[in-house]
């Protein structure tokens, strides 16, 4: 290991594309290489290879290709990102596809990450946004036990780190999610109020199906089928798809209580609005008596009851304020006014 490391003790200057390009023995980092050296350290027993890329360019995929002999198909799929998430064998090579996610400016953002590995190699490509796979690297290269057991434990770390990045997006969304909760009762939801819930609901679908497919994703690593995984290692990944399902569930419980808040939304309103309408039901009843004796003793006949009454006058006064106040009590009691 010491040969190595006097070898290799200066690390190349990086390459536009490439964040990380180190070999690891034994878990520990024994040299950062160039691209051109990696597929001859992979080939060497015991040693892994283990290289970052952020949005690479075509001739740089192409350079890595010819290194781990990877396939075309995977290379196309690493070159144009959107794919749903998704995990392809290809030969000795696996191909891995999983969607990141980032809360930016209130809207969640999301970024691909693709995963080429094989024996003795790592490579993982990133696109849009995502948080760097540094602390990844930094975490485990301070555990050498862990991380020797190999490239297929690199996964584990990097897909991990996927999902655990979930729950940051979700908790912010969680907090706005009870403001919206809290207030809805009381009072009823404005335009811009429901454009923002429509928009909250989007993304958590959006969100889920990001994720959900990470569940079959992760089924698959724990098959017997991929020679390229260790038993000792479906554990592992079992414990990434129960993280899965977990972040799932918080997204359905969170549209559930947007769509539960909307509702609750639109019941106050119409509660508001039938309030507003019984009084005003409630007045034009009071108001109709006077108008309706009134419009009586408006017509210009010349012969109507109590016409020349001497009282005539304050006694229609007095009936309908009689009217009227009964009108009023009854209403008040009924809940009305």
């Amino acid at each position: 290991m010491t040969e190595h490391a006097t070898k290799f003790d200066k690390s190349p200057e990086l390459e536009p594309g490439i964040v990380a390009s180190s070999v690891y023995l034994g878990g520990r980092r024994i040299a950062d290489i160039s691209l051109e050296e990696a597929g001859g350290w992979a080939s060497r027993e015991g040693h892994v290879v283990w290289i970052g890329l952020l949005e690479p360019s075509r001739d740089l995929l192409l350079r890595v290709q010819r290194q781990f002999h990877l396939h075309d198909l995977a290379i196309e799929d690493a070159e144009h990102p959107h794919q749903r998430p998704k995990i392809e064998q290809y030969g000795d090579a696996l191909f891995i596809v999983a969607r990141t996610a980032q809360l930016i400016q209130g809207r969640v953002d999301f970024g691909e990450t693709h995963i080429f590995v094989g024996k003795g190699y790592i490579v993982s490509v990133r696109h849009g946004v995502s948080t760097s796979y540094a602390a990844v690297r930094q975490h485990w290269e301070s555990c050498p036990s862990a991380l020797a057991k190999g490239e297929d434990f690199i996964l584990y770390a990097i897909l991990d780190f996927i999902v655990d990045n979930y729950m940051p997006v979700l908790e912010q969304i969680e907090e706005e999610v009870d403001a919206i909760e809290d207030g809805v009762l009381a009072r009823p939801m404005t335009t811009s109020d429901i454009e923002r819930l429509y928009m909250l609901r989007r993304d958590l679908l959006r969100l889920r199906n990001a994720a959900g497919p990470l569940v079959e994703v992760c089924r698959r690593l724990t098959s017997a089928d991929l020679p390229q995984l260790r038993p000792a290692m479906h554990p592992l990944f079992r414990d990434v798809g129960d993280h899965i399902r977990t972040v799932l569930e918080k997204v359905d419980t969170l549209r559930e209580v947007l769509a539960f808040a909307f509702e609750a939304s639109l019941l106050v309103g119409q509660s508001q609005e039938t309030a507003i309408a019984k009084k005003l039901a409630s007045w034009a009843a009071i108001l109709a008596v006077p108008t309706a004796l009134a419009g009586i003793y408006g017509m210009n006949f010349q012969d109507m009851p109590e016409l020349h009454f001497a009282y005539g006058y304050p006694t229609v006064l007095a009936a309908i304020a009689t009217i009227c106040s009964v009108l009023y009590w009854r209403f008040r009691k009924s809940g009305w006014l």
